[in-house]
């Protein structure tokens, strides 16, 4: 695996009104990836396809969701012990299961819960369609914030198998010690703001409503130049 060729910090604390305009922030600085070839926009359903669609737009590169699901302890679903991501890579936290002492058979229980759920959202998103190919192309990953960083690195290792070129991890806001680890494992990693006080995604936006499938398809079924 190639080592990180950058990682963009902003050092000023902002916020946006929604994730529109943390998409527009985004792309201003992907600059170098307008009109480029083979570039992909993968935007993490649901929240990141929003943010993914502005990056798409404004760098003139296809869009498509990529579907990742996050892997709640039993009884603390805002906690993840992991991620499940499309193509079938699985990222667990072995802290957080021994800490939560969640057992061998509720994790069985849970993955199988939510490989259901991710195989419902691709037929909701693409049908038949599989997922946008990214042997050999620059892989931009988007998502609307990352706190623990499960979901995304799910992403990451899931496209790596695909054979791309490089991968970037873009995302509007995310915790400091988060996106230096995702350095670790993607070629790029670009980051807007990194509040030194974060506690959730969002913090940082006005507007962050609960995305739902139908915003989803109709981002996807619109052209992004």
């Amino acid at each position: 695996m190639n080592s990180p060729s950058g990682f963009l910090r902003r050092t000023r604390t902002r916020t946006f009104r929604d994730r529109r305009e943390a998409g527009r922030a985004l792309a201003g600085e992907l600059g170098s990836y307008r009109k480029k070839d083979g570039v992909l926009v993968l935007g993490l359903a649901r929240g990141g396809v929003p943010v993914a669609r502005e990056i798409a737009a404004a760098l003139h590169a296809p869009l498509d969701a990529f579907v990742v699901r996050k892997l709640g302890v039993p009884g603390w679903s805002e906690l993840a012990m992991g991620a499940l991501a499309s193509g079938g890579a699985l990222v667990l936290n072995d802290n957080v299961i021994a800490s939560m002492r969640v057992t061998d058979e509720q994790v069985r229980e849970v993955i199988e819960r939510e490989t259901a759920e991710l195989a419902r959202r691709e037929r909701a998103y693409r049908g038949d369609r599989p997922v946008a190919d990214p042997r050999g192309k620059t892989v931009i990953l988007v998502d609307d914030g990352i706190a623990t960083g499960a979901s995304m690195l799910a992403a990451v290792r899931a496209v790596r198998a695909g054979q791309p070129k490089s991968i970037v991890v873009a995302v509007p806001v995310g915790a400091s010690s988060t996106c230096r680890e995702l350095a670790r494992e993607a070629d790029e990693v670009v980051c807007v703001t990194m509040p030194p006080g974060f506690e959730a995604v969002g913090q940082v936006y006005a507007d962050f409503h609960q995305v739902g499938d139908n915003e989803v398809r109709r981002l996807l079924s619109t052209p992004t130049g």
